[in-house]
Order: C-alpha cells, then structure tokens, then sequence
C-alpha cells in the first residue's frame, strides 16, 4: 500500500503534463487553412518605368521576388538563369500533362537545349513555351517548369497565414528578354491573363474558389496596391469593402487570352467625341480593333483618328487655357499653373467610356486623366498609338490607378469601381504591414524611390 500512492501521484503528474503539452501545442501552432477562399498580392509601382510589380514568393525554401504585372500574361515568366536555387524545381517533359494543360490550343513544341550541359530552363525534350516581354515586346522560346509557389491569404483588410502551390507551372524565360526595359531586379513578369497556367486560373483550380481575381494599382511610388484572387468582399481600412458598388460590362477576351471591353463612345464634359466608331467594336477573326486593358502601357494609347479628335474636344473646352510645348510620350499639353485655376479644367478632365449602349459609364478623372511631367506643365494622360494597331484604345496603367477592377473569368464579366478617391479610400489603404510570413525577402526586391 506504501508503494501504491507514489506510483498513483506518479501516473497524475504524467498525465497532467501530457494534457498540458497538448493545450500548449494547440495554442501555439499556426492555423493554416487549407482550403482559403481568398489570396493577395502586394503591388508597388516603379517610379522609373511607371510599370507595377508584384511582390511573389517563389522557390523551396520561399523567397520573396518582384515580378512585373502583367494583365494579359499567359503565364509566369521567370528568369532561372539567375541563380536559381530550390530543392522543389521540376521540369515537365514534351507530352506531358503539365505540357498538355500549359498548352491547349496550340501543337506542342518539344525543345532540347543546344547547351552540352543540363541547367535549370535547358533541358532535352522539354516542353517549349513562347515567353515574351510585354514592354518591349522581343520573344524567345523557353520552358515549362514546376515549383512552389506561396502567397498569402486573407479573409479581411491585411494578410493572413501563407498558403503554398506544391507544384506550381511556369516558364523559365531566357534572361536576355527579361532585362530591358524593366525596374531594377526584377525577375520576370506575372502573367493574370485567360490562360490555364496563368495566376488567377492555378489558383482558383488548387483552392477550389471561383477564377475571379482583383486588381487595385497604387498611385505613387512608395504605396502598395493590391491584387486579390478569389470571391470578395475586398476589405480595405475601416472595414471598407470596395467590391460592393461595382458596375458590371461583358468581358471579351482576346486570341491570346487578352481581356477587351466594348466601349461604344468617350463623352468629355458630356460632349460625344466625334470619332470613327467602325474602329470600337472588337474583330476576333482578325485580332483587331476594339479596346484592350493593360498594366504593362503606362498610358492609355489610341489609334491615331481617335487621338486627335479627342484632343481636339479638349483643346475647344480650354480656350482659356495656354498650351505648352508637349513633353513625351504626350501630345497635348498645358501650362500648370493656368489649368489648374481655370474653372473649365475640373470638368474637362472627366472623360467618359460609354458602355452598353449607354447603360455604364467608366469616369476617369483628376490624375487618372492628367499627368504633371514637370512642375510646370500639364498633360493629356494618353497617346497617340499611331494608324493601325492592334487594339484601336488601349486603357493603361495610369487609367486604372485607384480603381478596383474584377475580373469574374466564370461569367465573363468585368466590375469596376471608377475613382476610390471619392469613396474616401484608396489602392493604398490595404494593410500589408511588415511581412511576417516567415519567408526570405530577396536582395534583389524593386527600390522604392
């Protein structure tokens, strides 16, 4: 009976620390979802280029690289010959599934490299991608590969737990088109368009919620934007959620999976720019006409006709108003000083895309309109594209700043928000913080000016 108490005291005390250790681990360990309904990424713009980049962790371990934003993108194009290093790299064969999926309308193109020597984006019978840079629009063939991909999830204003894509695709791009005319560091571009492989589509397939995703621009270097992936509400500061009033147009999409909006006529002041409108609608047997969205043209660019008759409307409306020698890109352009005092001026700067048949309208205005290149003048934020490009209105990065635009790719829609400045919020009032995700952040992350 002596011996039998000890032993009893003994089993309690074990049997206390073990429910004790179990509380502690519960409490401590991070609640990962597995299945989160809605990712972000943080956008920061370049003030050198006036491009927008995303901030993407890559690789196994995760590191933190900036990526250029391209809407149109197919997929993600990333430059492995710089110093690529993760243990969870993986490169697809010519007919596989991963090829099959990363190219679905399209013949397969089995690549080997010409090197002796098998690196990371060179290898024999791989699965060839056409990789292009956007901004100065070179192309080069380069591979499908597999790796992680983390990124941070959310279910209110500010990140939450970081979710990975064990097995994410992707191309690795030769680094000679990755380099030119790009921000510093930065490794290749995000691509968000109509793509199997692209962002938003691997993502809504791996998590399981609907292939919607937001994007939401900073105004000014040094702010961070937002891109949101999955159903809303997108909460900002305040518990503002900016999804709430958006209208809603049909999407169109391109034969490279760009995204097109049918605008039927542009109102400055409420006055019809007489333009042609047999350049609006979109021709998807030809790939011409009509107009395209883009965050990789910093300025809205239209066909040249539509141009200088929406200019001039603009040059009548501000008589009073001394134009100055244009600074490029721009074409028409003002003294500061004097537009900023005439009355005139506030409502010239509101232009109008009619949609619809007149039901929507997307008001740009204030700095979504005008861009002061210098103290001293003013200009017209948008581009004489010349006669005959491929879009006839391309609406740039400029024009999307501080708006929020939803691309709903399963109905085929587009929201948008028109300014969040009048909301009293912003593309800025997203709360990142600092990051505390765990994972490394590049030595060769964007500077911000």
């Amino acid at each position: 009976m002596a011996s039998f108490l000890p032993n009893l005291l003994l089993l309690f005390s074990c049997f206390s620390l073990l429910i004790f250790t179990s509380v502690a681990t519960v409490k401590t360990r991070p609640q990962i979802p597995i299945k989160p309904n809605k990712l972000v990424l943080k956008v920061q713009k370049d003030g050198a280029t006036n491009l927008h980049v995303a901030q993407i962790y890559k690789r196994n371990p995760p590191v933190q690289f900036p990526f250029v934003i391209d809407l149109n993108g197919r997929f993600l194009s990333v430059n492995c010959e710089n110093q690529y290093l993760s243990s969870g790299y993986n490169a697809p064969v010519c007919h596989s599934t991963q090829c099959a999926r990363a190219n679905p309308n399209s013949q397969m193109t089995c690549r080997t490299c010409s090197s002796s020597r098998t690196r990371l984006g060179c290898h024999s019978n791989a699965c060839g991608l056409m990789t292009t840079n956007p901004v100065t629009r070179q192309s080069a063939m380069g591979e499908l590969a597999q790796d992680v991909l983390s990124i941070p999830s959310t279910q209110g204003s500010s990140p939450g737990p970081m979710v990975q894509v064990p097995q994410f695709l992707f191309a690795c791009a030769p680094s000679n088109i990755m380099q030119k005319g790009l921000p510093k560091n930065v490794q290749g571009f995000a691509g968000l368009g109509h793509s199997p492989i692209s962002l938003p589509y691997q993502l809504a397939s791996h998590f399981g919620f609907p292939a919607k995703f937001a994007v939401c621009l900073p105004s000014a270097p040094g702010q961070n934007g937002v891109i949101f992936f999955g159903e809303g509400p997108y909460l900002m500061n305040r518990g503002i959620d900016v999804s709430r009033k958006l209208t809603y147009t049909p999407l169109t999409i391109g034969r490279q999976g760009e995204y097109y909006i049918n605008v039927q006529s542009i109102k400055i002041n409420n006055k019809v720019v007489p333009l042609n409108t047999s350049l609006l609608p979109y021709s998807p047997k030809r790939g011409v006409g009509g107009t395209m969205i883009s965050t990789t043209t910093p300025y809205t660019i239209l066909q040249t006709s539509i141009f200088r008759a929406l200019t001039q409307l603009l040059i009548n409306q501000l008589q009073g108003v001394p134009q100055v020698k244009p600074m490029a890109p721009f074409g028409v352009c003002f003294d500061a000083k004097k537009f900023a005092s005439n009355k005139a001026a506030l409502t010239v700067s509101s232009i109008d895309l009619v949609l619809d048949n007149n039901r929507n309208i997307w008001r740009l205005y204030g700095h979504n309109v005008i861009v002061q290149p210098s103290p001293n003048v003013a200009c017209l934020g948008f581009v004489d594209g010349g006669l005959r490009p491929q879009a006839s209105i391309v609406i740039g990065a400029l024009q999307l700043e501080d708006n929020l635009l939803q691309f709903d790719l399963t109905n085929s829609r587009l929201g948008f928000s028109s300014s969040l400045l009048s909301r009293r919020t912003s593309c800025s009032n997203f709360n990142f913080g600092k990051s505390s995700t765990g994972a490394e952040e590049s030595t060769e992350s964007t500077d911000e000016p």
